[in-house]
């Protein structure tokens, strides 16, 4: 594939069984093929993005020392804020050139799961952000569910496969920044050639050139979705689960050319996690002697740390 394929949540959420059928057919194959879809008829309106994106700018707009107290020490940057440049790429020692914001899981949690789990971080100074957060959080939650649910049937499984895993999993919305370049970067990109780590992400704000996908041909590929689509990605641990049958597609955001240094630009990925105690094994149907069995047994928790510890937001 040379170019995203989009399609449109509405018709496996309330099309009909053809309708169905044929969206679990082209979201597999876009997801063996090159990992990312855009997709359209999600569970966010509008005017919730509209206000999102105000009360985002709205926070990036506080002074540096006010942000900075809503940075928790020791926390992986797994809530609150976590300052430019501080996280880098697997591999990379460069910081990627961006601030951002986390909200964290919103429903009660079991209680053995409630120490993977920290509080979400409320901004005293802006009200409205901490609530279009929250909306958006169980929004991006309820399409990414959505979504699972024509993986796990693509992939031969349970409609409802994912879902005890997903309701109360450990999914990050991660409003960015990325503000105007001053200066030529030394090795940093806004950032650099990297795969998730989760199940999925959702992308809020592809909508402009930056985000750039590597295809099968080793080319890298503009990534634009439409103004009302989410630019939607298999994570690693989905890539791990299925025997790197769905593929976990490396992508960057690329800095843009000198002309448009001055101008910041925003993207709100939604990261679906898991409950920490899933089994990312590898599903045993995906395994085959053209395929043998490529990833180690691992829990979703032990895999997330591993994976905070490679981007140096954790120390081992």
């Amino acid at each position: 594939m040379n170019s995203i394929p989009s399609l449109n949540l509405q018709n496996f959420t309330s099309g009909t069984q053809t309708q169905r059928d044929q969206f679990v057919s082209d979201l597999g194959r876009a997801y063996e093929e090159i990992g990312f879809v855009a997709i359209s008829g999600h569970f966010l309106s509008e005017s919730l993005i509209d206000e999102l994106y105000k009360q985002v700018k709205a926070f990036f707009d506080l002074p540096e020392a006010v942000k900075k107290k809503y940075e928790i020490a020791g926390g992986g940057g797994q809530r609150g804020y976590t300052p430019f440049g501080k996280e880098h790429a697997k591999g990379k020692t460069a910081g990627d050139l961006k601030e951002f914001w986390h909200f964290g899981q919103y429903a009660e949690v079991a209680e053995e799961l409630k120490p993977h789990y920290p509080p979400n971080v409320l901004v005293k100074e802006i009200p409205a952000f901490n609530e279009v957060g929250k909306a958006t959080f169980e929004a991006l939650e309820k399409t990414g569910t959505a979504l699972l649910q024509a993986i796990a049937l693509h992939l031969g499984l349970d409609t409802h496969y994912f879902d005890d895993f997903v309701a109360t999993g450990n999914s990050i919305l991660r409003p960015i920044h990325y503000p105007p370049i001053q200066s030529a970067p030394k090795d940093a990109e806004r950032a650099a050639a990297h795969g998730d780590i989760n199940l999925i992400t959702l992308l809020m704000g592809a909508h402009g050139k930056g985000l750039q996908v590597l295809n099968r041909d080793n080319e890298w590929i503009d990534a634009i979705a439409g103004q009302n689509e989410l630019m939607v990605n298999v994570g690693d641990m989905l890539s791990r689960h299925t025997n790197n049958a769905l593929k976990s597609t490396i992508h960057r955001v690329v800095n843009p050319p000198k002309k448009l240094w001055g101008t910041s630009r925003y993207s709100i990925p939604f990261f679906m996690h898991p409950v920490a105690t899933m089994p990312l094994n590898v599903l045993s149907h995906c395994i085959s002697e053209q395929n043998p069995k490529q990833f180690e047994d691992i829990t979703a928790g032990k895999f997330l740390r591993e994976r905070l510890i490679d981007l140096g937001l954790l120390k081992k």
